[in-house]
């Protein structure tokens, strides 16, 4: 029945493919595994190697590099089933990461650095799930980052701090950003920012990281970490693309990803309300389904409807990635604000229709309510996405 409400949309034959693969595969993880999960604060290894076993995490790895070389417009279908058949927006962020971060190399990595390292994702014996951006001075404005990368003969010596920086127990590489000049000493604040590819076991013997794990009231098994960085020693050749161009390396290909999570929304939103339905039918009082009423059935239905309209805009931009920046750019983020909005409407009238059981750990969706509302914060605010908008679609002053 789930299926018959969620397959709306005309797919390729390379999109249903990767849809009846991923469903095979999430077949195998029932509500129960994502709750034990959730509860006890375990990564979801074994679903994450299935993934890696059939060669799902390697999806935007070029196939010269044993990758699956896929499209966005395949990769929103992979983390939207992921999302929607049981695990929610927290079982695709477990994987996210480990797909995304490796765009910067494919992208920007020197030959040796790419032909070393990117087979090894490829066949999972090296991970890439860690980004390091955020820190607790520079949130959503980068620019104002302060880790420093100071170059030391054929080394960069890195200190600094970052925050948020999630799934690093769980990472062989994190992909860092830091100023390589002061923000004071260039002409423009996006210039003077590089990335750097970082071995975490290496950066651990030299005794030049501390970790400490973020308490937080979502995602429990994606691990959020604060890290320090002390004279960290990272070798010239771990840097990735050209020194001072890290803030637009960022940028490029970000539009795309925000589509992506767009489309794990859209999967948490369709996951909740096949949950609301499915107890609508099921549970009765006073002598009827709950379902009947029009209470239950409207702000269900009305979820449903707000979740495909976002889906049908996500698939739409995916398809059109081709296009102009700002073409791209304008679909990603109204994507991502409407997805967002409507997977947390889902997911409120999927906890209203349960009642009282709706707060219940066993019936999950108080889970889907708490991810639903951290859709609304990451990877941007809806408030940056509606600047955005504001700003570059209607033609607005600047607002910040």
């Amino acid at each position: 029945m789930a299926h018959r409400f969620r397959d709306t949309l005309p797919l390729s034959e390379q999109q249903r493919l990767v849809r009846r693969s991923i469903r095979e595969i999430c077949d195998s993880f029932d509500r129960a595994y994502w709750r034990e999960r959730a509860q006890e604060g375990t990564y979801p290894r074994e679903f994450v190697d299935e993934l890696i076993d059939n060669g799902w995490m390697a999806a935007l790895i070029p196939e010269e590099y044993g990758g699956a070389g896929m499209e966005t417009s395949e990769v929103v279908v992979m983390m939207e089933e992921i999302a929607a058949n049981g695990g929610g927006f927290s079982a695709a962020q477990a994987v996210h990461g480990g797909i995304y971060n490796t765009v910067p190399l494919v992208e920007y990595g020197s030959e040796e650095l790419k032909s070393e390292l990117l087979p090894k994702v490829a066949d999972g014996e090296a991970s890439i799930q860690a980004f390091g951006l955020t820190e607790p001075n520079a949130g959503s404005d980068s620019t104002s980052i302060e880790t420093r990368a100071e170059k030391d003969g054929d080394e960069y010596v890195v200190n600094g701090q970052k925050i948020w920086t999630s799934r690093v127990d769980q990472s062989d590489y994190l992909v860092l950003v830091a100023r390589t000049t002061p923000k004071s000493d260039v002409e423009k604040s996006t210039r003077g920012i590089s990335m750097f590819l970082v071995d975490l076991d290496d950066a651990l013997a030299q005794g030049a990281l501390e970790m400490e794990e973020i308490s937080k009231s979502v995602s429990e098994f994606v691990h959020s970490y604060e890290l320090w960085f002390e004279d960290l020693r990272v070798p010239e050749e771990y840097l990735i693309g050209e020194e001072g161009e890290g803030f637009y390396q960022v940028l490029d290909g970000l539009n795309e990803e925000r589509l992506v999570i767009a489309a794990e929304c859209v999967g948490l939103g369709e996951l909740a309300v096949e949950r609301g339905v499915e107890y609508a039918n099921e549970r009765e009082v006073f002598g009827r389904p709950v379902g009947k009423n029009q209470s239950i059935q409207h702000p269900l239905a009305d979820a449903h409807a707000r979740v495909q309209a976002a889906k049908q805009m996500t698939y739409d931009a995916a398809d059109a990635t081709g296009g102009s920046s700002e073409e791209i750019g304008a679909r990603a983020n109204m994507s991502k604000y409407l997805a967002a909005e409507a997977c947390f409407e889902a997911a409120d009238a999927a906890v209203q229709t349960h009642g009282g059981f709706g707060v219940a750990t066993e019936y999950d969706v108080e889970r889907y309510f708490r991810e639903a509302r951290l859709t609304r914060l990451v990877p941007i605010t809806q408030q940056l996405a509606l600047n955005y908008i504001g700003e570059n679609v209607l033609g607005l002053p600047r607002s910040y």
